[in-house]
């Protein structure tokens, strides 16, 4: 295999950044995609806008009308996908960093599940948005200590934590078919609808706790914990002499993973196999080992919304839950990896 080129910026005090030309032209090519198609998406609808309409009326140039529907209505919309599929994407390539498994994501892992717990369990309370958004981030909180724990034997280990993760999801799958039963038929309505993962109605309020999350987790893990994540992925004893306290970097590695899912489900309900696939496509395209975190990043955004505008217009007059499209998508891409790790010999 080539060897990935990749470039160095230098600064005073002998400081350096390195830098995959690559990688940042695939970041840079799927942040401007995702951009692209969430201007298609704000002007989709029973009230048409073209795309330079919708663009002047963002920077402030619409009319009245325009500017209700664009920025009150629709934009609300595609920033939750582009929020959602960013922490989605950054999650699983943190979850598929450290678990050194293409197979680790929160979906698998159980994390999704226990946030669906969290926020079925308000829902039978008939609480509100509001409270069902902190019972997603509860029930993610507390189900990623519990698999920690779980996993945990002198250390925690990739193989362990995705064996103990999928006993956890399969268990809170039955937990919240449960809970279901235990709601009024209006709540277990909205429940459905929530758990398949939607969009629809999302409003400031749905985006301001998310991009919170997100202002503070992104920085810490692409700047404080990136490199050294890199070293990690070289294994454990490698990382350990060179000065990485590498349980420590695990468990920050985790909380943030753990929190980005939890915040994503709290928005937009559980979407599922963005976390799975993102961070693979990222590789395919970077062609660049280690996490590719930023890049992974730009490709969940840009899958999500795209997802988002298929769900809308496959059918016409009939939107789909935004969750059906990526289950599709993301089942037979599930189908066909486990299929080639079989070929490989590691399953």
């Amino acid at each position: 295999m080539s060897a990935v080129r990749s470039s160095v910026i230098r600064f005073g005090a002998g400081r350096s950044v390195r830098f995959r030309p690559r990688a940042l032209a695939v970041s840079a090519g799927c942040a401007l995609l995702a951009l692209v198609l969430g201007v298609f998406a704000v002007g989709s609808g029973e009230f048409t806008i073209g795309p330079a309409d919708v663009v002047r009326t963002l920077l402030g140039d619409g009319d009245p009308a325009q500017d209700f529907i664009v920025n009150e209505l629709r934009l609300p919309r595609v920033a939750t996908a582009l929020l959602v599929g960013a922490a989605l994407a950054l999650a699983g390539a943190l979850f598929q960093s450290l678990v050194r498994n293409p197979l680790g994501s929160p979906d698998v892992l159980g994390f999704t599940q226990g946030a669906a717990v969290g926020a079925l369990a308000v829902v039978v309370m008939g609480g509100s948005s509001l409270a069902l958004a902190a019972g997603a981030v509860t029930g993610g909180l507390v189900t990623g200590v519990a698999v920690y724990l779980l996993a945990w034997r002198h250390g925690v280990h990739g193989q362990r934590l995705v064996l103990v993760g999928i006993g956890t999801a399969a268990i809170l799958t039955g937990v919240n078919g449960y809970l279901l039963t235990r709601g009024q038929l209006m709540d277990a309505a909205r429940a459905v609808l929530w758990l398949t993962g939607s969009l629809d109605g999302r409003g400031w309020k749905d985006v301001l706790p998310l991009l919170v999350a997100m202002a503070v987790l992104v920085p810490v893990v692409l700047l404080g914990c990136g490199r050294a994540l890199r070293v990690v992925e070289m294994g454990d004893d490698v990382a350990s002499g060179l000065g990485i306290r590498v349980e420590r970097l695990r468990l920050v590695l985790l909380a943030a993973a753990v929190l980005l899912a939890s915040f994503a489900a709290a928005a937009a309900g559980p979407v599922n196999f963005v976390a799975l696939t993102a961070p693979q496509l990222a590789k395919r395209l970077t062609k660049a080992p280690g996490p590719n975190l930023l890049p992974s990043m730009c490709v969940g955004a840009a899958m999500l919304v795209g997802a988002d505008l298929a769900a809308q217009r496959v059918f016409p007059g009939h939107q789909l839950p935004v969750g059906v499209v990526t289950g599709v998508l993301g089942g037979g891409y599930l189908v066909w990896l486990l299929a080639a790790e079989r070929r490989a010999g590691r399953i």
